[in-house]
Order: C-alpha cells, then sequence, then structure tokens
C-alpha cells in the first residue's frame, strides 16, 4: 500500500474502482480511513475529559465541584489564544510535508505527556496541577485536531464527498469511545475501592499507547495537496472578509450551542446514571451502547445528507435530540433495559451533527476563499473549535454551579426533589439547545446549489491565475 498523493480535481484513474460526483475524484476507502484514524485515541480523549475527570478530581481527588467547574473554564480560556494562533500558523507557513502533517507529530508528545499526569495522578493535589497538565493537554489538543480538520476539508473540493471524509472521522471517533470504555466498564463489573481511580487510569494508558501508531499511520499513508502561495490581506481586509461571512456567523453560533448541549449531558449523566437509574456500576456499559447505536447510523446521516442536503439532515438530526432526552424522566429506577433502550435512542444521532458541522464549515471556508482571495481552512477550523471548546467548558463549569445550587452532594444520598431537580437539568440542557440550532440552521443560506455555484467561480479563477502565470514570463521573454 502507497501513500496516496493523487488528490487533483480530475477524476480518478482507470482501475480504481471508484465512482465519481461532479467530476471529483471519489478518495478510495482505505486513504480516508487511515486519514481518519488518530480520531479514535482523540476521541477517547475527549470523553473521559468530559464524562469522567471532573467528577474523579472533585470526589477522589477532592477539589470540589465549584473548584473543578472553575479549572475547567479557566482551562478553556487559553483556546482562545492558541486556537486562531495554531489556525493561523498552519494556514500561512507550510513545511516540507505541507500545511497539516508536521502539526500532528509536534502535538503527539504533549498529548502523551499531559495524559499521564492527569489520569495518573498522585493524590494530594491541588487545583493548580490540575490546571497546569489541562493547559499543556489543551494545547496539544488544539495542536493536533485543527490542522487534522483543515486537512480533512482540503482531501476534497466535492459537496458531498467533504462529507463522507468527516463521516470516516466521526465514525472513527465513534469507534474510539467504545475501546476506551471497554476497560472502565470491566472494572465497573468488579468493583473495588479503588475502581474510580483505576477506570480513569486504563483511559489514559489507552491514549498514551493509541495515539502516536494512530498518528504514523494517518502521515505515513495519507499525503496533502501541494502548498500554493497564499496573497497577503491587510488585516482590516482579513477582519472584514470574516466579519462579514454570514454562514460562517450561523454555523460557529449553531455549534457553540450544540457542544454546550451535549456537554453538559456528558457532565450529568454519571450523576443520573448512579442516582436516578441506580445504574452507577453499569455507567460505562451504557455509554458502551451508545456509542455503538450512533456508529451504526453515521451511514444513515450520510445517505440522508446526500439526498437532502447537509443543513436539512442536521435540522432533522437536532429535531430527533429535542424529542428523545425527556424519555430519560421515565426510565424506572434499576431497570437496565430500559435505561439500555433509551441509549440506543439517543445514540442515533451522536455521530450526525458533529460529521454536518464539519463538513459544512469546509463549504464555508470555500465562500471565505472566494471572497478574500485567500485559502483560510485553519483559520475557520479554529473558530469552529474555539466556540466548541468554549461552550462545552461553561457547560461544564455551569452545570457543576447548578449541582450546587439544587443542592446535590456526589457519593452520598440525596433527596427526592434534589435527584428530579437533577434529570431535569439532563433533560433541559439538550432540548434548549437543539431547539436553538434548529432556530438558527432552518434557513442556512449555503446549501448545494450555491456552493456548485462558489466552486465554478473558484475553478474560473484558478484558471485565469495559471493562464495570466504562464502569459508573464513570455511575455517578458
Amino acid at each position: 500500500m502507497r501513500p496516496h498523493d493523487d488528490f487533483s480535481s480530475e477524476p480518478c484513474a482507470a482501475g480504481c474502482g471508484a465512482p465519481h460526483r461532479g467530476g471529483t475524484a471519489r478518495l478510495p476507502a482505505w486513504v480516508v480511513a487511515a486519514f481518519a484514524a488518530p480520531c479514535m485515541p482523540i476521541a477517547a480523549l475527549g470523553l473521559p475529559i468530559s464524562l469522567y475527570l471532573p467528577q474523579f478530581y472533585a470526589s477522589d481527588m477532592g477539589l470540589g465541584l465549584g473548584a473543578v467547574g472553575t479549572v475547567f473554564m479557566l482551562a478553556r480560556i487559553w483556546d482562545v489564544i492558541t486556537d486562531p494562533m495554531i489556525g493561523i500558523v498552519s494556514d500561512r507557513y507550510p513545511s516540507r510535508w505541507g500545511h497539516r502533517r508536521h502539526w500532528l507529530v509536534i502535538a503527539t508528545p504533549l498529548i502523551c505527556l499531559a495524559t499521564y499526569f492527569l489520569f495518573l495522578p498522585r493524590a494530594p493535589v491541588s487545583p493548580s496541577y490540575l490546571l497546569g497538565w489541562l493547559l499543556l493537554l489543551y494545547l496539544g489538543w488544539t495542536m493536533f485536531t485543527i490542522p487534522h480538520l483543515s486537512w480533512g476539508a482540503e482531501l476534497s473540493d466535492d459537496y458531498h464527498e467533504r462529507s463522507r471524509v468527516h463521516g470516516f472521522r466521526e465514525g472513527a471517533e465513534i469507534i474510539g469511545i467504545p475501546l476506551v470504555l471497554a476497560a472502565p466498564a470491566v472494572i465497573e463489573s468488579i468493583g473495588g475501592p479503588e475502581m474510580d481511580a483505576n477506570r480513569v487510569a486504563a483511559m489514559g494508558l489507552f491514549i498514551i499507547v493509541l495515539l502516536p501508531i494512530a498518528m504514523l499511520i494517518s502521515i505515513g499513508l495519507v499525503k496533502e495537496r501541494p502548498a500554493t502561495p497564499q496573497p497577503r490581506l491587510s488585516l482590516q481586509v482579513a477582519v472584514r472578509t470574516i466579519a462579514g461571512n454570514r454562514p460562517l456567523r450561523r454555523l460557529v453560533a449553531a455549534d457553540a450551542i450544540s457542544g454546550s448541549s451535549g456537554a453538559a449531558v456528558g457532565a450529568l449523566f454519571l450523576y443520573v446514571a448512579t442516582h436516578r437509574w441506580g445504574l452507577g456500576n453499569s455507567a460505562s456499559l451504557l455509554m458502551l451502547i451508545y456509542f455503538i447505536a450512533g456508529l451504526g447510523f453515521v451511514p444513515l446521516v450520510l445517505k440522508m445528507s446526500y439526498r437532502f442536503g447537509k443543513q436539512r439532515t442536521l435540522v432533522g438530526c437536532c429535531a430527533f435530540y429535542v424529542v428523545g432526552p425527556p424519555l430519560a424522566l421515565i426510565v424506572p429506577t434499576g431497570n437496565l433495559a430500559a435505561a439500555a433502550a433509551l441509549m440506543i435512542l439517543l445514540g442515533v444521532n451522536v455521530g450526525g451533527a458533529g460529521v454536518l458541522f464539519r463538513s459544512i464549515m469546509a463549504d464555508v471556508a470555500d465562500l471565505d476563499e472566494l471572497e478574500s482571495g485567500q485559502k483560510r481552512t485553519g483559520l475557520l477550523y479554529s473558530f469552529l473549535a474555539l466556540t466548541r471548546k468554549a461552550g462545552s467548558a461553561f457547560a461544564v463549569g455551569a452545570t457543576f454551579w447548578a449541582l450546587q445550587l439544587i443542592g446535590f452532594q456526589p457519593g452520598t444520598s440525596n433527596s427526592i426533589l434534589v435527584t428530579r431537580n437533577l434529570t431535569s437539568l439532563f433533560v433541559i440542557a439538550p432540548v434548549v439547545g437543539n431547539l436553538a440550532v434548529i432556530l438558527i440552521m432552518w434557513r442556512f443560506p449555503l446549501g448545494m446549489g450555491a456552493h456548485a455555484a462558489i466552486q465554478r467561480q473558484l475553478h474560473e479563477r484558478r484558471i485565469n491565475t495559471a493562464t495570466a502565470d504562464d502569459v508573464a514570463p513570455a511575455a517578458a521573454d
């Protein structure tokens, strides 16, 4: 198997065996799979950060709900600086490998080091310990994910092929989550006084082992398109084209709200499973069921987007997530089958929104290139990453503060009223969040037809630029 290095806009060479859309080559499945491989450990890292680490440091490490919520919010402020910085630098300054791949190599050891100290801490720890290693972890995560997302957007110019690329990414992320949850599920079935510490440590070791392997597979087998010189823009023009990009503003706002509601659900899930459903020892099993169900529905979401378009499919996914979460209120205590059925139902949507938001951003980046004359994929994806992470951090902090306000106490028995309020928080966050996303994306202006027109104009511009470059030396002679 050789590295894939033919990413021209022409159809595949004979023998590729791949159907084509709109004159653009369909990427071989092994290429897209190799590109998506690092998403497994990266997703395996994201889940415990929102689901396990806050509770672990609040309870087992003794930092308390308020302190942990504040630390996670403060750590995300760091992303306000690092996300746009990495996006801009990866756009402007390529290496001999291209714009994106070398960042994955630099980021991997930073992530592994921070993961070791966060997931295998030695008590006692302080809030500054948690904050310091979170800052390093988030820096490495930014250096990895933004170039990787930008690289994915640049693998193909085709409207539907981009959804396929991000469908592979989302599928790899969903696969990574059950894998990282397998060890905690076994540990929970065994139990013991160190159960929480052992399951967090198992997840950390999984990430430390898998991430370097997946990174090497990706950069070794998949090449980037050749870097093209970028025109310099004045700060005024650069800011004006970004600020005036209406689809960008709407997409970023919708993604931030979607990420916030999802993070709130993740932060509350362990508490709901333990204190409302009485299934704390089966929490990781329930999450496994949730993500395995989600994996099976990613192809369905892709097919729907091919037929109805990305925007309509996204609205449909959000509408489904408005209807499902209220069923958490009627799950009988101790009934694993009912809780599992609800997780399967909710899992239908786990991959849909992520695939569609990221694929739509690639189309928005084309619009930005048409208006600015500069390819700023990394910068635009940094906005998407920044708002989602900031929204998630805000959600974790606000959720923990809300738990304090309702009088919830982790690790102890809570009153019926407190437990009922806990479950209400679990339901309200996704319902309100997804209703807001539906309102924002209902008349999103960048659909399939509009994107096709943008691609035609970009193609004509590139032809004219190439012709001018050829004529200039001839005229000089």
